[in-house]
């Protein structure tokens, strides 16, 4: 039987109030708090087990943190609620006019854009973050195999796509993996050219024809080297500390360098941790990170960040850079990730698979 105590008045009200956090600060500032926390609770999971271990009790009687998986994923400062609400915010705002500040694609892509103390705007963050609260939920309910997180961000787009007029993946006439409008700086909504030697009509302010998710992040070979170099990261990280999120929780904090306008600053999230769970994965049932080959570790963690970059980058191609709001390719990455560990855990590859549910 199912567990339904998730729809408890209380919970509810808590992620109705991290949406509207999320949509009161940004959708890139919250998952930056998100980071924060992540962080926190993993060096607070590892100070108890260190504690333990030197006074042979047991972890589970101290007192840990306890952040990762009740706040920096739970009501509040889960993705899936305060970032996917942010993101909401900006596609609900921008058909509304709201949105004034200098930005190069569609408003509605701007994540990073604060929007206070607007009550409407406040009130839509909260819905979204009830709905990621509630679609996470279910999927834990039934045991999905992927990070039901990160699918739930991949939701809440496409349902605030629909649900503000938006086209689901957007309109592509020259190809939806095709970044080369974007190389040549050409526009879809180029100001009227002048007539009669009169001064050139004021148009719609231009916009790229694709406007790729991250312009110093979209080719194909660049986009491999990070995954793998970033994926041996994420691995490592795991690998020396015993946490499989602490690499998440880095590449999370990291973006406040792209918040604040860093140029060529990467996104990484989708790679380590996807390739930290990997690894925990390939460790036999019981044992730990460290017993294994470091060799064996690198390999896969190069592997999976690899295969994650490179997904991440083939779905910004589909559902980002030909549409009109925000739809994030990293959840998407995650989700495929987990699933794929999923899926080795089920063919023998792997002897277990870790946090992620089994198929």
């Amino acid at each position: 039987m199912i567990d339904l105590s998730f729809l408890s008045f209380g919970m509810l009200v808590a992620a109705f109030a991290g949406g509207a956090f999320g949509a009161a600060i940004g959708g890139q500032p919250a998952f930056i708090f998100t980071g924060f926390l992540v962080i926190a609770g993993e060096a607070g999971n590892l100070a108890t087990e260190a504690v333990a271990a030197a006074t042979n009790a047991d972890p589970a009687q101290l007192s840990a943190l306890g952040l990762t998986g009740s706040v920096a994923f739970g009501p509040v400062f889960g993705p899936h609620i305060s970032f996917a609400a942010g993101a909401a915010a900006s596609a609900y705002a921008a058909k509304r006019g709201y949105m004034d500040a200098e930005f190069d694609y569609h408003p509605a892509k701007n994540i990073n854009y604060a929007f206070g103390t607007k009550p409407d705007v406040l009130l839509v963050g909260g819905l979204f973050g009830i709905a990621g609260y509630l679609m996470a939920q279910v999927m834990v309910a039934f045991a999905a195999p992927w990070d039901p997180v990160a699918m739930a961000v991949v939701l809440s787009a496409a349902l605030h796509r629909v649900a503000f007029g938006y086209d689901l993946v957007g309109q592509s006439a020259e190809g939806r993996l095709n970044m080369r409008p974007f190389v040549e700086e050409r526009f879809r909504d180029a100001p009227q050219a002048a007539t009669d030697g009169g001064q050139p009509q004021s148009g719609p302010a231009t916009r790229f024809l694709v406007e790729p998710w991250l312009p110093q992040q979209y080719k194909w070979l660049n986009v491999s080297l990070l995954g793998l170099v970033v994926g041996v990261l994420g691995a490592y990280l795991g690998y020396a500390t015993g946490s499989v999120y602490l690499g998440f929780g880095i590449s999370a904090v990291s973006l406040i360098f792209l918040s604040i306008g860093l140029e060529h600053f990467p996104v990484t999230h989708h790679i380590t941790l996807p390739a930290s769970t990997a690894v925990f994965a390939m460790a036999p049932e019981g044992a730990a990170v460290s017993s294994l080959p470091l060799a064996e570790v690198v390999l896969v963690g190069a592997g999976m960040g690899l295969v994650c970059a490179l997904f991440g980058e083939l779905f910004q191609r589909v559902f980002y850079a030909h549409g009109d709001t925000h739809f994030d390719p990293p959840a998407a990455a995650i989700v495929f990730g987990t699933f794929l560990v999923a899926v080795l855990g089920a063919l023998g590859v792997f002897p277990h698979t870790s946090w992620v549910p089994p198929l």
